[in-house]
């Protein structure tokens, strides 16, 4: 769905209510200007009640859901939009035991669908870069640490975060990684995947940052200090996102927290 067209729940359901509707939603997306044959060119077929369409020509079945996360599913199209609207729709996200009663599924069919949901968007986002001004800077996750190390000695799990900032002032787009150390390596590696060469970096001064990023990237570097309000919105961000992790999934092992 567009911007303009973000639906309440009810309007949601008038809308993709059915599995019916659900194809038709389909087929307009992938063929905008009209049904076109994969195998034979054919400009005519008519659906079937498996989500396929059959052209007039070789009666080639065409799939509405090839390509996408629904395909050779069991799961009737509806539940699949119906976990579609209720994972973007709360900022705080859904877990698999909440989707699981919304959808009256089992608990490993709504991990099943999250997953995918969750691997299908993060291709997506992987197209992307940040650019322009972007803030960066590590974070870490995980329970309390009462009598351990605690700040980068600590033993939770190491996160890189940045997020570029539109007309430098409000982030726009975030990218979030879990790394197993700080080392200038691992910083360039995450810059080279997620930052767009010649972007200007704000950071902090911790010793492996401005060495890993100096030759490819613009920096501003920043003695941590809450006080200034240096890289606010990136640590803004990361505390939102322990929060819905803490109150969605009640906190997440470290093999999960990747997806």
């Amino acid at each position: 769905m567009s911007k303009k067209e973000r639906y309440g729940l009810i309007a949601f359901m008038r809308h993709y209510g059915t599995d019916q509707a659900c194809r038709e939603y389909l087929v307009s997306k992938r063929w905008p200007n009209g049904f076109v044959c994969p195998k034979c060119g054919t400009q005519h077929g008519h659906l079937l009640g498996k989500g396929h369409i059959q052209c007039a020509g070789y009666h080639y079945q065409a799939s509405v859901t090839v390509g996408t996360v629904m395909h050779r599913s069991h799961l009737p199209l509806v539940k699949w939009f119906l976990a579609f609207y209720l994972m973007t729709q709360d900022k705080r996200g859904i877990s698999a035991v909440q989707l699981s009663r919304q959808l009256d599924v089992t608990y490993k069919t709504a991990w099943y669908l999250l997953h995918r949901i969750r691997k299908a968007m993060g291709q997506r986002d992987s197209r992307y870069l940040l650019s322009g001004i972007v803030e960066f800077d590590d974070a870490y996750f995980g329970g309390p640490t009462v009598g351990k190390k605690r700040g980068r000695g600590t033993e939770k799990s190491k996160v890189f975060v940045a997020a570029s900032l539109e007309d430098g002032e409000r982030p726009k787009h975030l990218r979030m990684q879990l790394t197993q150390n700080l080392k200038q390596a691992s910083v360039k590696k995450f810059a080279k995947a997620h930052i767009h060469k010649g972007s200007t970096i704000r950071t902090d001064a911790y010793r492996s940052f401005s060495p890993a990023l100096a030759t490819n990237y613009m920096l501003e570097t920043h003695p941590f200090d809450p006080s200034t309000g240096e890289l606010h919105w990136l640590h803004t961000l990361v505390s939102n996102a322990k929060v819905f992790i803490l109150g969605t999934y009640h906190g997440l092992p470290k093999k999960n927290l990747p997806s």
